[in-house]
């Protein structure tokens, strides 16, 4: 696995920029980083950040 950021900040960072430069979809970058879909949206929820599939990106 990959070592992504604890913090529910540094993590929408961290995985908005993944996402915008290396990955198509977040089951994408899920799979490549070896973490739950569940565990990411969950995390991110916490900050009241939400996945929008058409953008590619938390909002």
């Amino acid at each position: 696995m990959k070592s992504i950021p604890k913090d529910p900040v540094m993590l929408l960072s961290y995985v908005n920029t993944q996402l915008r430069d290396f990955y198509p979809s977040l089951e994408e970058f899920c799979k490549a980083a070896d973490i739950s879909r569940e565990q990411i949206e969950e995390t991110l929820k916490s900050i009241d950040y939400v996945y929008a599939s058409e953008k590619n990106q938390f909002i």
